[in-house]
């Protein structure tokens, strides 16, 4: 069945990926970028021609996402799914990012999110359904040296999405999440540096390591076909595609081999969640209304 979708970031990686296989396969699309011109204006032709609805959208004014979220519900007459997928990432010595560093990573891949949901959610919950995809990350449950601030944020929308799964269930409101291995796209090309280089040399030769370690992994990358941007966009409308009530709640997609391990964590997290919440006699909270 078509959905009506909205996903933010389309203006690139995942999301363009996604917006376009979605509108091949007969969905309606509503993609979000902070603006269609400029640096955007080829993939933003590239999606109109596709099919797609083009929203200028900024996640991080409030202001920019009501207007924007008002506005694919008005083209696309109406909203299904909503696909959190703008993020920026991050590379160098944690110690070196500032609080104002810190605070521009929350303010995209976090403060985003919750204002982009407070924006649907009303709509959804008075429809009695819906679905809300979180695009996290395999460094949203375990951590690598050098991505510090990325980390904490992708942390952070876990711990989110798991506070909504419980507290949207009951509406008709499904939540689940992506988690992404890393894979080749512009991500890497737009990563954000520490602002502050003062410390450098305290660091001695170990501030080379960032740069070792992405050397490192971009050859790994180069020599494993499988791990292809597209199977994150299949992923997803994988989910789109399943039955309510029938998703998981949590799918890892990866072929560098962090994927299985994340998968045996995320088995024995969701143990634990279940038996917690069947203990204080809130299992309910976990199964999506239908």
């Amino acid at each position: 069945m078509s959905k009506k979708v909205l996903i933010t970031g389309a203006s690139s990686g995942f999301g363009k990926l996604t917006a376009l296989s979605l509108l091949q396969n007969g969905h309606k699309v509503a993609g979000t970028m902070r603006t269609v011109g400029g640096r955007n204006e080829e993939v933003a032709n590239e999606l109109k021609a596709a099919g797609a609805d083009l929203i200028e959208m900024d996640v991080t004014d409030t202001a920019s996402v009501d207007a924007g979220v008002n506005k694919a519900i008005d083209v696309m007459g109406g909203l299904d799914v909503v696909i959190n997928n703008a993020g920026v990432g991050v590379v160098g010595m944690q110690e070196h990012f500032t609080v104002d560093d810190f605070k521009k990573v929350f303010e995209v891949n976090v403060f985003g999110v919750q204002r982009v949901n407070r924006a649907v959610i009303p709509h959804l919950r008075n429809q009695g359904s819906g679905l809300i995809i979180y695009v996290s990350s395999l460094l949203g449950r375990v951590t690598m040296p050098f991505y510090g601030p990325y980390n904490s944020t992708k942390w952070a929308l876990e711990a989110m999405a798991e506070n909504y799964r419980a507290e949207l269930s009951g509406f008709g409101i499904e939540s689940c999440i992506v988690e992404p291995g890393g894979f080749a796209t512009n991500f890497f090309a737009n990563l954000i540096l520490p602002s502050d280089s003062s410390r450098n040399e305290a660091y001695g030769d170990f501030m080379n390591a960032p740069q070792q370690m992405g050397e490192v992994f971009g050859k790994a990358l180069e020599a494993n076909t499988e791990q292809k941007p597209e199977n994150v966009s299949e992923a997803i409308e994988a989910l789109i595609n399943t039955p309510h009530g029938e998703r998981p709640f949590r799918t890892t997609v990866d072929k560098m081999g962090m994927g299985d391990p994340i998968d045996t964590q995320n088995d024995a997290h969701e143990q634990v969640t279940q038996g917690l919440y069947s203990s204080f006699g809130l299992g309910s909270m976990l199964r999506v209304k239908n």
